[in-house]
């Protein structure tokens, strides 16, 4: 008899194999459901609506630090990115350089977020900024209404508020309400031939996202991959199936990229890029598993406790459900 499973996470090419069958999760009949990650986790935190889904992995660590074990992490880092071109301000703003940042209001859809924690850390280890000195304001980036997907409890006094319920930071940055704004996604405004008024804080970000992973050998890791712990109750054999149904889908994408006489993505340039990606990354540009990730890992959980997200340090190993710490060998 196998187990209905559900799992919510977004369209990624590393999923594509789940989604169409080409990749079993073993044991399972498996309902896969892809959502944007702002949905998934919310539904996941706020009903645990699904067997097991994509998570923030800030948002997850805060559970863990807190006592809450509704959810077992595996580490299948679904989503990964740099985060130096994911600061803006406006055009004609008053900052010229990123150290005009010191003592801004700089706005956040989520004080909590994976994104905004690694932007943080950029600004305060590259830029040399004292995060306590910014005023930090939440909300919506182009929706007004937005909060934090769970309580914050910080350990600092950081100035951390929401904007009103029906304002979003992209007018307030437009309006010169905030100094600057960090987001994963794009602005609406910035999508329009013009720019809309906003530009990026570092217009050489991909120089700098490059210098990042040379000095640091550190591509952020943004998601990762829960199981329910009732799930888990139920069939303590699921996370690790999950894990290795993950992993082959993975391969299978990256093998996947080059492999083909057409070119299977709109992007004409495609095959220079993965021939320089492989000799800036090597074989593998986005490893699962624990060991190869720890130092990633390990940087994080520092950047949470002092960003005010963690009150003490987890153990790396503990974050992750036992049968995936490490791979079987024959």
């Amino acid at each position: 008899m196998t187990l209905d499973l559900t799992f919510a996470c977004g369209r990624y090419d590393r999923v594509a194999a789940l989604a169409d069958g080409r990749v079993q999760v073993e044991g399972c009949d498996l309902d896969l459901i892809h959502l944007e990650p702002e949905e998934c986790f919310w539904r996941m935190l706020q009903g645990e609506e699904f067997d097991a889904a994509e998570m923030s992995f800030g948002s997850y660590c805060m559970l863990r630090a807190r006592g809450d074990d509704r959810f077992t992490a595996i580490p299948a880092f679904l989503s990964r990115s740099f985060r130096h071109n994911a600061i803006y301000v406006r055009d004609d703003g008053s900052i010229d350089d990123p150290t005009d940042l010191e003592g801004s209001t700089i706005g956040v859809p989520e004080y909590q977020m994976t994104a905004a924690v690694w932007i943080r850390g950029v600004l305060a280890d590259e830029v040399g900024l004292d995060l306590g000195r910014i005023r930090w304001r939440t909300g919506g980036l182009d929706e007004p209404g937005r909060i934090e997907r769970q309580p914050l409890a910080l350990t600092n006094d950081f100035d951390v508020a929401p904007i009103p319920n029906d304002r979003t930071l992209t007018e307030m940055l437009l309006s010169g309400e905030l100094d600057a704004i960090t987001c994963p996604r794009i602005p609406r405004p910035m999508r329009e031939p013009d720019g809309g008024g906003i530009r990026r804080l570092f217009p050489d970000y991909a120089a700098r996202e490059l210098a990042y992973w040379q000095r640091t050998k550190i591509f952020p890791i943004m998601h990762l991959v829960v199981v329910r712990r009732d799930v888990i109750e139920r069939a303590p054999w699921l996370p690790t199936s999950l894990y290795k149904a993950l992993r082959q889908a993975k391969e299978m994408a990256l093998d996947g990229l080059a492999d083909a006489p057409a070119l299977a993505y709109m992007q004409p340039f495609l095959l220079d890029s993965l021939e320089r990606q492989a000799e800036v990354f090597g074989a593998d540009p986005w490893p699962y598993g624990i060991e190869p990730n720890r130092h990633v890992i390990a940087t994080f959980l520092d950047l949470l406790g002092a960003q005010g997200l963690l009150a003490d340090r987890l153990d790396i190993d503990d974050l992750f459900y036992a049968g995936t710490r490490r791979e079987s060998r024959i």
